[in-house]
């Protein structure tokens, strides 16, 4: 997960604190104590959301963060501009560079504090937890029948029928519960010399509601959370107010529990007991009986002012709760379209052949598949790869160009564009174009044109039809495809391209050949070579290389996708060159 990933949650979460604080304040008349606690739990699914899988929060492509703008074309000497003479003359890397914020060393710094950060939150915690450990094993049981006698009716009356352990220790001051499999009800040694018999039901009857709302478990939980999101003192805040929360939520719900002629005696059990433990162990693991000053006072003030809760009350508080899921729903698309270093889609194809192929990419991270269409066999090298999804750069010009067919922003009879006269690095993009000028040379502004005349909302159709890659394209008309939003994996591109070759989208098949004719690169040998190659260039840094297409023989076709990465110089044509060694290897071209 990347720092900025987090950032953006934090901003969210810190949101949802104030949201719920701010509710609780203006509608505290409106909201029962239960239902004031129960309005953290909307917390806790705003803090887990950036560890869910995004393809489980995935709402559509109208939101993207992103802290990229694109640039005027790389310079000349930033990248390949001239045609390869081992490869014909269509291997070009005319690439347009989009300058990014390199944030990489703060990113690394910042990553680095934070797992400090959780370290030393786990040691503390760990400290914490083997404190509690020495508690449950200095433990004595109960052995005072009347004791005894007094917890099975209140769990009776609580309708608890699982098995707990009532034990005492002297190592506490204060009842506490604890235990997620096995629970303890721990009181303090020989707490029925001091507690009278009505006073100990308060306490075991107050400790019986914290275990059947399953509250140990949401204290291991939080402290979790609190582990991950250390640095965010908001979160801190919230959490001590949870904690105080449910200590009230608790307390109503054992003064439903009771006459009221005895809600008096429950908050002077709470004062008494108070009094007794001057030295209150705090235990984030355990739900204690005893509290901070401050936190006690407000206790004994709800208890003073408890009223049992109305059918009016209940709706208004499940209406609030309601109100305030919503706004947990809205943050979802925002959550979902975040940048996510593993964005990869599932392959789980059983005709598919994994080599290694490690000695044609030397210093390049790369992954290539192909497809054989007779056969219906995938052949994959670098299977990690294969599936991650990255930016397609000018292999998508494509489908920019079948787009436009389709739209009729060009015929198969008139594919010529004006240039506009402003002067670009390549020689061979200032000039008018047609539909094969373009493609041979990648003239950019050509198909961004293109896809301003398709307009954004066909062009979203178009890419729902053909189910090209994640579909985003909010980074807008002119960067979607440009190392930005939209992203497709090299398995990906191959399907698309073969479903593209036997029209398995239904367009026009006169539209489909012409943009076939339009990639066609040479043939040798009765088989013919079609494709586009693309480059990725990043702050006038050649990052990303593609090459897909295909091979059409006399008796098959095959499908493929090579993509290659490296910080500085990596590009189309290398993809290429890597791309045809292979190819002739495997004796298909």
């Amino acid at each position: 997960m990347s720092v900025l990933h987090l950032a953006v949650c934090v901003v969210l979460s810190s949101i949802m604190v104030i949201a719920i604080m701010l509710i609780q304040k203006f509608f505290k008349k409106q909201l029962s104590p239960k239902w004031q606690y129960n309005l953290w739990f909307l917390l806790l699914v705003t803090l887990t959301m950036p560890f869910v899988p995004m393809h489980l929060l995935d709402v559509g492509s109208h939101f993207t963060w992103s802290m990229e703008q694109t640039s005027n074309p790389a310079p000349a000497n930033t990248v390949t501009g001239n045609p390869d003479p081992e490869n014909g003359s269509w291997m070009h890397d005319f690439s347009t560079s989009v300058n990014r914020m390199d944030l990489t060393f703060l990113e690394q710094v910042l990553t680095i504090l934070w797992i400090i950060g959780m370290l030393v939150m786990f040691v503390l915690t760990v400290h914490t937890y083997m404190k509690l450990r020495r508690i449950t094993s200095s433990i004595t049981l109960v052995k005072n029948q009347e004791v005894l006698q007094l917890f099975d009716q209140c769990k009776h009356h609580l309708n608890i029928s699982r098995r707990l352990v009532l034990a005492e220790s002297s190592l506490v001051k204060s009842p506490l519960t604890c235990g997620i499999f096995k629970t303890y009800i721990i009181l303090p040694t020989d707490a029925e010399s001091w507690l009278s018999m009505d006073e100990l039901k308060y306490i075991l009857l107050h400790e019986l509601h914290h275990y059947k709302s399953k509250d140990s478990a949401m204290s291991y939980l939080v402290i979790l959370f609190q582990i991950v999101y250390w640095y965010n003192p908001l979160i801190w805040k919230a959490f001590r107010k949870m904690r105080l929360d449910r200590e009230i939520a608790c307390d109503s719900a054992v003064l439903k529990t009771l006459n009221q002629n005895e809600h008096k005696a429950y908050g002077n059990t709470i004062i008494h007991v108070a009094a007794e433990s001057y030295l209150p162990g705090h235990f984030a693991m355990a739900n204690q009986f005893n509290d901070s000053k401050k936190q006690l006072k407000k206790r004994i003030e709800n208890i003073a002012a408890y009223t049992p809760e109305t059918k009016l009350v209940k709706l208004k508080s499940i209406m609030i709760f309601i109100l305030l899921t919503g706004v947990v729903i809205s943050q979802i698309p925002i959550v979902s379209a975040m940048p996510n270093g593993d964005d990869r889609i599932e392959f789980n194809n059983k005709r598919t052949k994994y080599e290694d192929l490690s000695s044609y990419f030397n210093e390049y991270n790369g992954s290539f598949v192909l497809y054989d269409l007779q056969q219906r066999q995938y052949t994959i090298y670098n299977k990690d790869k294969s599936t991650l999804r990255v930016s397609p750069n000018s292999t998508y010009k494509i489908y920019s160009a079948l787009f436009a067919l389709e739209s009729k922003v060009i015929t198969q009879k008139n594919t010529a564009m004006k240039w506009n006269g402003k002067a670009y690095p390549y020689p061979a993009w200032n000039q008018n174009q047609d539909l094969f000028t373009a493609m041979q040379n990648s003239v950019t502004w050509y198909f961004q044109r293109l896809d301003k005349k398709v307009q954004m909302e066909n062009i979203k159709t178009y890419l729902e039809k053909i189910n090209y890659g994640n579909q985003n394209v909010s980074s807008g008309i002119e960067a979607y495809w440009l190392e930005s939003s939209l992203k497709i994996s090299p398995i990906e591109q191959v399907q698309t391209l073969k479903d593209f070759y036997t029209n398995e989208f239904a367009f026009n098949a006169k539209n489909v050949n012409l943009v076939k004719e339009a990639i066609k690169l040479e043939t040798k040998d009765n088989a013919a070579l079609y494709g586009k190659t693309g480059t990725g260039t990043v702050n006038e840094n050649n990052v990303s290389g593609w090459f897909i297409g295909y091979i059409e023989t006399s008796n098959n076709t095959y499908f493929f996708a090579t993509n290659i990465e490296n910080g500085t110089h990596a590009n189309g044509s290398i993809a290429a060159k890597i791309t045809k060694s292979i190819l002739q290897d495997k004796g298909i071209y």
